[in-house]
């Protein structure tokens, strides 16, 4: 039986999570579909073009994203307590930048726009129940899909229910499982034979970083991404908000490097000796070298509602009150 949502998810508390939205029945309707020959290749572009949007409006960073034809992936952060610094106007704000009022569609430099947003700011009740949702997964995932939904349908001329049930998600609890997580998305498309090497994946997170470093022009529009560790120094002088700051637990050039050298075992179906200048990274965040190939291939099918160290697990599943989680013999596997 699948757990409750308010289960699964952490209300009100900063976390990572690995979401999965599949479209309905599997079809090929956001890819090409090989049967009738139609492509539809240009939703994906629709899906990162709203992460985008959502991420810079609602308490979310983006750490890893893949837009397969089927199916999407997202590991992102949710900051709560970043929502709770914004002013009432921001949260307003943020707010028409996802549900523009129809007045505002009209006439953007509207001159009763400051008359509306002092009085929707004032309404304590109404500020505290967007800031609420604004830091929500669930209702991020809804703002995510639904619009996508309605554009494919409007596109196809039908109705009916674009995507299958509700969003898979699973909790990350620490920085191994949030690395393991993200190689995992990252490499998708080469483990689905859809590119032969990360950096030819189109609509990635592991594309758009290569390309950046390599500063070329980036194919598609991307997704605005938490940076590396070798990152935040440039983002502190550069004085940006506090919610810049956050940044992934290794430097770039390591997980271009151990991404990349997984990738190859994948796809050639080795499973090789972790070289000597990647086995340090793992150790680091405590991840078993020997299993770090097959948890990155079978992440999806190894690991489930929660995953982390095993004594992150443990608390997790005293604080939620159960007895186990499914899925621990493979965490004891690849985390030490």
């Amino acid at each position: 039986m699948t757990d409750a949502r308010q289960s699964q998810i952490r209300q009100k508390r900063n976390t990572y999570y690995h979401v999965v939205s599949r479209a309905v029945r599997r079809a090929w309707l956001y890819g090409e579909d090989v049967a009738t020959g139609r492509d539809y290749s240009h939703r994906k572009q629709w899906i990162v073009d709203r992460v985008d949007l959502l991420s810079k409006n609602f308490a979310v960073d983006i750490c890893a994203y893949a837009v397969m034809s089927n199916h999407y992936h997202l590991v992102l952060h949710l900051d709560y307590e970043r929502s709770l610094t914004w002013s009432a106007e921001e949260v307003v704000l943020r707010w028409w930048k996802i549900f523009t009022p129809k007045w505002l569609k009209t006439d953007p430099e509207a001159e009763n726009k400051n008359f509306h947003l002092k009085r929707l700011a004032s309404d304590e009740a109404q500020v505290a129940l967007w800031r609420e949702r604004l830091a929500d997964l669930s209702w991020f995932m809804r703002c995510l899909n639904e619009p996508i939904a309605r554009m494919a349908n409007k596109e196809d001329g039908c109705k009916g229910r674009f995507w299958e049930g509700r969003f898979k998600s699973q909790l990350l609890l620490d920085n191994a499982a949030l690395l393991t997580c993200m190689a995992y998305v990252d490499l998708n498309p080469v483990r689905a034979q859809m590119a032969p090497t990360p950096e030819e994946s189109d609509y990635t997170s592991i594309a758009a970083r290569i390309e950046e470093k390599q500063q070329v022009d980036h194919k598609h529009n991307t997704v605005t991404l938490v940076p590396f560790a070798g990152n935040y120094k440039e983002r502190l002088h550069k004085k940006l908000d506090d919610s810049a700051l956050l940044c992934l637990p290794i430097e770039q050039d390591e997980y271009l490097k151990l991404v990349d050298w997984t990738g190859r075992q994948i796809k050639e179906g080795k499973r090789g000796a972790i070289p000597s200048h990647l086995a340090p990274i793992l150790q680091r965040l405590e991840i078993n070298d020997n299993a770090w190939v097959e948890g990155v291939e079978h992440f999806g099918r190894h690991f489930y509602q929660v995953i982390g160290l095993i004594r992150h697990m443990m608390t997790e599943r005293i604080e939620q009150g159960k007895r186990w989680f499914k899925g621990q013999q493979a965490i004891k596997k690849l985390f030490q």
